[in-house]
């Protein structure tokens, strides 16, 4: 990493920057032994969190139990970007196919109003995790990305966005708002907020186990069977069976270390950077004083927020996938994989050239087959999920607590009438098919991007081959 400013206490890997500038929490009891419940969650972030929130709010008699392998917001929860954003994961003419366009557009008029939930929900149990809506942006830097994002922009259009919901900014506006070297065209949508992931779900968990939720943590979870005959679901643990109504996965990018599960979502890497505060003098230089959300039009992205304490996270995908769907090294960052960012740091920002890295991480999302979210319950065999965020979960979690809450109490709603609900997913492929399909896709994402910043004003065509790879 020579060249890369570091400060003096760099950290790389253990914990996200989130929980370093918190503290880890302290870990709750471990499950006692076998127990029986109405409602067993197998996993303790965003999904697991809010599914028992709304259960225990609309019927408070509800048994939850949760169950988590290591505490209550260890995996992508704490790790994320902090995007609380409307965008949703997946094809939108893959959704409409199952119900319809209208019911695609409800949808996202779903997740735009899901923005604000979670807003309102920090703010009615006294959640302080620097929330702050200041809308997203996405940025073009070069002729293709600037054709790409004024067609998704007017595709838009036809999916429930109006022209509040997502325009091209004027260059005036775009250079008032953030400085973003060789920006060349800008899209603006409100909806979106920056949040610091581990104070909402360090939050989230205290008041869902106020609520009388009982939160298992050093609890893990080997097997997840369905009902026998008419008996209940059950959670296979190293600390006894859960037994229950209702058992619902919310394991997302960890479901493969459960039997059986090993091909369900393929655990994508995610890695982020975050500086030191940057002084007064660089913020003149880059302006971003609205603390928008930002995303370039890359195909390998980076996203980036302007943290309340006013340093700049950004992260990307490093390298995305381990061979077997084995996991992160509980956070530990590749040195290349810093640097990659660090570089991609100082290309959009300059003037932060010299401030340094204060800390690194990695952490694991879900990706279906297909790329598509879906929230799903099976009455019969008491089994339920919600998974496949491909990176949008922030958002898309509050949306599945809540239909999973419809679900489980056979309430027929408006939000389990939306396409997403009960979508299945095939399988994807053995090894090593997998893992060198996913290498195959990023090298071609990489190989588009050097192409169009070298000459291209069109998408490049190894990006077109990348998305057919990837079934996107």
């Amino acid at each position: 990493m020579r060249g890369i400013p570091l400060t003096r206490d760099f950290a790389n890997g253990g914990v996200s920057f989130w929980y370093r500038q918190i503290g880890l929490p302290a870990r709750r009891p471990a499950l006692p032994g076998p127990r029986d419940y109405d409602v067993a969650i197998v996993g303790g972030g965003y999904t697991g969190l809010w599914t028992a929130y709304y259960l225990k709010k609309a019927d408070p008699g509800l048994r939850i139990a949760i169950l988590e392998k290591e505490f209550a917001g260890f995996g992508a929860s704490g790790r994320n970007g902090g995007w609380l954003s409307a965008e949703f994961a997946g094809s939108r003419k893959r959704h409409a196919k199952a119900r319809g366009k209208q019911a695609m557009i409800d949808l996202q008029r779903a997740m735009f109003a899901s923005v604000d939930e979670v807003i309102d929900v920090t703010r009615a149990e006294g959640i302080d995790a620097d929330v702050h809506k200041g809308g997203l942006i996405h940025v073009a830097t070069n002729p293709a990305q600037r054709r790409r994002l004024r067609a998704e922009v007017a595709d838009l259009r036809r999916w429930g966005y109006g022209e509040a919901d997502m325009r091209i900014m004027e260059r005036a506006e775009q250079r008032e708002r953030v400085q973003v070297a060789g920006a060349i065209e800008a899209a603006y949508s409100p909806h979106c907020a920056r949040i610091q992931p581990a104070k909402l779900a360090v939050g989230l968990a205290a008041v869902v186990a106020g609520l009388g939720v009982d939160i298992y943590e050093d609890t893990t979870v080997t097997e997840i069977r369905p009902r026998n005959g008419g008996g209940k679901a059950t959670a296979l643990t190293t600390r006894g069976d859960v037994t229950a109504e209702y058992v619902i996965r919310a394991t997302e990018g960890f479901t493969a270390s459960l039997h059986g599960q090993h091909r369900q979502w393929l655990p994508m890497n995610s890695s982020m950077i975050v500086t030191d505060p940057l002084p007064p003098d660089v913020w003149k230089h880059i302006g971003w004083q609205g603390s928008e959300l930002l995303e370039d039009e890359a195909h390998a992205y980076v996203y980036a927020q302007r943290t309340a304490d006013d340093r700049i996270a950004i992260g990307g995908r490093g390298v995305p996938y381990r061979f077997g769907s084995r996991t992160d090294r509980r956070g530990v960052t590749q040195s290349q994989t810093v640097a990659l960012l660090w570089r991609m740091l100082v290309k959009l920002f300059p003037a932060a050239v010299d401030v340094p890295v204060a800390h690194a991480w990695c952490g694991v999302l879900g990706v279906p087959r297909d790329w598509c979210s879906t929230v799903h319950l099976d009455h019969a065999s008491g089994l339920g999920w919600a998974c496949g965020y491909v990176g949008s979960g922030v958002t898309t979690t509050n949306l599945a607590g809540r239909t999973l809450r419809d679900l489980v109490l056979r309430r027929d709603t408006p939000l389990t009438r939306l396409p997403w609900v009960g979508r299945q997913v095939r399988q994807w492929e053995p090894e090593p098919l997998r893992w060198i399909g996913v290498q195959l896709i990023y090298a071609l994402f990489r190989a588009a991007d050097r192409h169009e910043n070298e000459r291209g004003t069109r998408t490049s065509p190894y990006a077109h081959l990348a998305n057919f790879i990837a079934g996107r």
